[in-house]
């Protein structure tokens, strides 16, 4: 039996417990770390001509390039540890965060700075946020994994990859 002057956090913790032993876990735990960063460039893809990347990308395929402030925000999914009550250190997340994504695109030209879009991969938020996930998906400590990366590059534009 469980005491019940224990307080609501306890009893769920213990509950947790007990039923990880049996082999049932509690359900799944999303946490989100927003992060922004500010960066340029220019869309523009090699395998257009010219006149096909002007038409496509009107304004945003400006040769001197245009810049945005970007709002990011990573998912990570998982139970709470039994011991912790945490699915992973948010801490510990913003550290990766910042050392895998915003070391290397913050205040940078994307097209010109990050080797990935060097590469000929055209800088759009989808890459962006494709990008942001290949940075990020091998260094999240299991259990618990990357769910999802969303990207807004304007208040009304915005993109979600979820490794898909």
């Amino acid at each position: 039996d469980i005491p019940v002057d224990l307080s609501k956090t306890t009893k769920l913790i213990l509950l947790d417990s007990l039923l990880q032993e049996i082999g049932i876990k509690m359900g799944v735990v999303n946490i989100i770390r927003r992060e922004t960063f500010s960066a340029a460039h220019r869309l523009h893809s090699p395998r257009l001509s010219d006149e096909e990347n002007r038409k496509i990308f009107g304004k945003c395929n400006n040769p001197h390039g245009h810049g945005h402030n970007y709002v990011l925000e990573v998912t990570v999914a998982g139970h709470p540890d039994s011991d912790t009550g945490m699915v992973m250190n948010i801490a510990d997340l913003k550290v990766i965060i910042k050392d895998q994504v915003l070391d290397h695109v913050d205040h940078r030209n994307l097209d010109m700075e990050v080797e990935y879009f060097k590469q000929g991969v055209v800088s759009t938020t989808e890459n962006v946020a494709i990008y942001i996930w290949k940075q990020l998906v091998e260094k999240i400590p299991g259990p618990a994994r990357l769910a999802e990366v969303k990207v807004w590059e304007t208040e009304k534009n915005i993109v979600v990859y979820r490794g898909e």
